[in-house]
């Protein structure tokens, strides 16, 4: 060796050098710039940050649904049986199976909260319409998510429940017959229909949920969070903190607080378990989980043709609406109509909802 070439580097020592030497990447440095992020400072209050409280909800559905998926059973035969077992004999599966069912309904509240709150604040306007686009079809894909969950149980109500759902889509134009017979494995609910819906329970919706939430924090990641300024707001700039360790901690706190909540709501409100599936008894009310009440009421109101296609005209305007209010803020600026649209449309479904519970409670 001459007297000019360089000395060879020092070895690093322990684990943490032993990995980085056989994995030559910058991790320190690649979390500090992910994490780096300024996150302004409305969003250490809870309303303003529920895309997080449903993330959270999210991740404890998969591993309670990993877990649950063990012991349960998709075969018509054995489904309900099952679905007993678990709550009845398996060690804390009973907790498991609350959490699981509160957790869902708890990410449906939060998504939908989520949704009303983007839409009144403005905040799917330029340059986030695609954001709110893939927010609308996490919607969609949540809702989805309980109903094919609600099934799975093969009870009398969520099995009439599902032969309702399969009615609505056969009425659809054009793809309802085809998706409708492709959806329940031939022409009625039988084995192939549980099979079909705990494939896409358990496989097909995590795979499309995960992309979807790859793509929404991507693009919130892009655009950054929408910036509000409230009266008792610092100077702008100064109200601002990282997203690691701050915001990220914050996070932590919140998964640590929904588990104490829902841990207490299980204990007293437990999972139970209605009558079995018979194809051969219909039940006087078909009772749907409570976030479809509206749309049991809307189809009772219209009947099946015509609430299938208002529905899906709603459904359109609903995931498109960014572009729909962009042509009307165009023609009119300063237009407030949306801020009315969606007070109306909140009132509605409220009112069909309540009116959906009030009848079947007597």
């Amino acid at each position: 060796m001459s007297d000019h070439d360089p000395a060879p580097p020092e070895p690093a020592r322990g684990l943490a050098g032993w990995f980085r030497t056989r994995v030559p990447v910058p991790a320190e440095d690649l979390l500090q710039h992910l994490g780096s992020e300024p996150v302004p400072g409305h969003l250490k209050r809870w309303w303003w940050g529920l895309g997080g409280t449903a993330a959270v909800l999210f991740a404890l559905q998969v591993v309670t649904g990993i877990l649950l998926s063990f012991y349960y059973v998709p075969n018509p035969d054995a489904a309900y049986e099952s679905v007993q077992h678990i709550t009845q004999d398996v060690p804390f599966g009973w907790y498991l199976r609350s959490l699981h069912r509160w957790s869902s309904h708890g990410m449906i509240v939060a998504v939908i909260l989520h949704v009303i709150r983007v839409y009144f604040t403005g905040a799917y306007r330029a340059p986030r319409e695609l954001n709110w686009v893939v927010g609308a079809i996490i919607l969609v894909v949540t809702l989805v998510f309980g109903f094919t969950g609600y099934s799975l149980v093969y009870e009398q109500l969520s099995y009439w429940g599902a032969t309702v759902a399969g009615n609505l889509t056969e009425a659809a134009p054009l793809v309802g017959p085809a998706l409708a017979r492709f959806i329940r494995g031939g022409e009625e609910i039988s084995a192939n229909t549980l099979t079909r819906f705990h494939v896409l329970h358990i496989g097909v919706l995590p795979t499309i949920m995960f992309v979807l939430l790859a793509v929404h924090f991507t693009l919130i990641r892009v655009h950054g969070v929408t910036e509000f300024r409230f009266r008792d707001q610092p100077q702008e700039g100064k109200d601002h903190f990282p997203f690691f360790p701050d915001h990220f901690l914050t996070e932590v706190m919140l998964a640590v607080g929904l588990l104490v909540v829902l841990t207490c709501v299980a204990v007293i409100f437990p999972a139970g378990l209605e009558e079995k599936a018979d194809p051969l008894i219909t039940p006087e009310h078909i009772k749907p989980e409570w976030y479809f009440y509206w749309t049991f009421r809307w189809l009772k109101l219209t009947g099946l043709d015509t609430a299938v296609v208002s529905l899906g005209v709603v459904g359109a305007i609903f995931v498109f609406w960014p572009f729909v209010d962009g042509a009307i803020r165009r023609r009119r600026p300063g237009s407030e109509l949306s801020v009315w649209l969606g007070i109306v449309a909140v009132v509605v479904l409220c009112i069909l909802t309540v009116w959906e519970a009030w009848v079947l409670a007597h």
